[in-house]
């Protein structure tokens, strides 16, 4: 499924970790998740969500902030309520394509170029 853009943008104090990486390719790799979950260790079963490591250390961002980086990202990593809701709010997931590990929503989203 493509990963849908939109232009929706969003003023709001709520702040997420936002960490921007490079692909072998020089395009954009962002992690996103809410603050109160950076270096929590979530597990359920044989899936665990790992944001102890240093792919999840980025920078607070607000939600205006984030949603631009969402938008303009090839591949993102969404975990917790807010970051997840924000993509769904962005276009870019669907809320059916969003798996729960201990109760933890997580998403990821590939941007697909049509052309």
């Amino acid at each position: 499924m493509p990963c849908l853009r939109s232009k929706k943008s969003y003023k709001g104090k709520i702040q997420m970790k936002v960490k921007i990486h490079k692909d072998e390719k020089g395009r954009t790799v962002i992690a996103v998740c809410d603050s109160n979950l950076l270096g929590k260790r979530i597990e359920e079963g044989n899936r665990q969500l790992d944001l102890t490591s240093d792919f999840y250390k980025g920078q607070e961002k607000t939600k205006e902030e984030t949603g631009d980086l969402m938008r303009n990202a090839y591949i993102i990593n969404i975990i917790g309520e807010e970051s997840v809701k924000l993509a769904i709010d962005e276009g870019l997931i669907d809320k059916k394509h969003v798996i729960r590990i201990a109760g933890i929503p997580h998403a990821e989203c590939i941007s697909v170029d049509l052309e």
